[in-house]
């Protein structure tokens, strides 16, 4: 059938064409005339990779059937390429196929394709190849590199170059944030993406990753890391390494103090609360030391640990007891202080020399009593007997 006939032919392949035109774009037509039926699908391409596009036709009468560019110039005719771009190969021929492939495929290459069916009148069907660009590596940044506990720190993640526009989701460890995007076009359809996110920290952030993932069709698992690094000022702890239960006098005292911050505390200081720190007492980096405790070194000795963030402390409050001849009196310390009288949660200790005094005085109670029984006993003996006479005279 030529290309060129009747002017019956021409109108009516105007009027297809105009009609074709006012088609959804991006769907797969398929036309039916006759019987014969010419389909084709849309393609989506990732930029650099292979697209294929399948005329098909179904009960073809033998018409010819070809593939025409956005351009409208001819790809192939039946099986032939007149189009002078080997990127174009014929993968399959027959009367109810045409199907191209189409290598290393450019942004230039996306638009509407024709697959065209010589009847009278023609049929055209159209795919739309869409080409797919992934972005770039995505690039996160830090308004700061070190944050300090309790303030707020921003991230920007930055996709460049993508088509369609890329999307952004942030993840600090387990937990989802929620970050304001912003999309730029910049050229031949290209766009950038920004996505800030602010938050605040805690210490329990330091080190903690922090994810910027770019969710792109052209690309999969693609993401930016930063790990958080966070400086909070010390922990404080002060552990009684002798001795163990109460402190009484004579005995040693050592604490140490532990503390843990970032960055590691510089100053550790031990100090007596509202009073001096006994003359003899030792400190020794962490350490307090002093020996041959008495009751006058009584009170709250507190360890102040500070860094380059803050300072903080903890307590410890000596109570020094006598000789152990007493039971201690039970009390209540205040929260998060250790106290010399008695262990946090521990049971009183009982005092075995105060039992056995109590026991001893019960014992002289007891000889004390038969004693004075004893003597009553021996100054009335021999009355008894002229009581019961008097009595039986009397009944008598």
């Amino acid at each position: 059938m030529a290309i060129t006939g009747s002017g019956s032919l021409a109108v009516s392949l105007s009027v297809f064409v105009i009609s074709a035109a006012f088609l959804p774009k991006g769907a797969a037509e398929t036309v039916t005339v006759e019987g014969q039926n010419l389909a084709t699908d849309n393609v989506s391409v990732i930029e650099g990779e292979m697209a294929t596009i399948s005329c098909r036709v179904k009960n073809n009468d033998d018409s010819v059937i070809q593939l025409l560019n956005p351009n409208r110039q001819t790809i192939y005719f039946k099986d032939v390429r007149p189009l002078k771009d080997s990127r174009f190969q014929l993968v399959n021929f027959s009367d109810n196929e045409l199907r191209v492939s189409l290598s290393n495929v450019s942004l230039s290459d996306e638009g509407r394709y024709v697959c065209q069916l010589y009847t009278d009148p023609p049929q055209e069907a159209y795919a739309d190849i869409t080409v797919l660009v992934p972005p770039g590596s995505p690039i996160i940044e830090s308004r700061e590199d070190v944050v300090s506990e309790g303030n707020e720190t921003e991230l920007t993640c930055t996709a460049m170059g993508s088509k369609p526009a890329a999307s952004i989701r942030w993840m600090k460890g387990e937990e989802e944030l929620t970050g304001e995007m912003a999309v730029e076009e910049t050229y031949d359809r290209m766009f950038t993406v920004t996505s800030r996110v602010k938050f605040s920290v805690t210490k329990e952030d330091d080190g903690v990753p922090v994810d910027c993932i770019i969710d792109h069709p052209a690309v999969k698992d693609l993401l930016a890391q930063r790990h958080l690094e966070v400086l909070y000022k010390p922990e404080v702890k002060i552990v009684v390494t002798y001795p163990e239960g109460l402190t009484r006098e004579g005995d040693n005292l050592d604490l140490t103090c532990i503390a843990e911050g970032k960055p590691h505390p510089h100053q550790i200081n031990w100090l007596r609360v509202d009073e001096d720190v006994p003359p003899h007492a030792v400190v020794t980096g962490s350490d307090l030391y002093i020996e041959n405790l008495n009751k006058s070194y009584n009170g709250t000795y507190r360890c102040v640990a500070s860094n380059a963030v803050g300072e903080a402390y903890d307590d410890y409050i000596l109570y020094v007891y006598d000789a152990p001849t007493t039971i201690p009196t039970p009390t209540t310390n205040p929260v998060n202080t250790q106290d010399s009288r008695a262990g946090e949660g521990a049971p009183q200790k009982i005092d075995h020399a105060v039992i056995g005094g109590v026991v001893a005085v019960v014992m002289f109670a007891i000889l004390c009593a038969l004693i004075v029984l004893g003597r009553y006993f021996a100054r009335h003996k021999g009355k008894a007997p002229a009581v019961q006479s008097y009595l039986i005279m009397n009944t008598s």
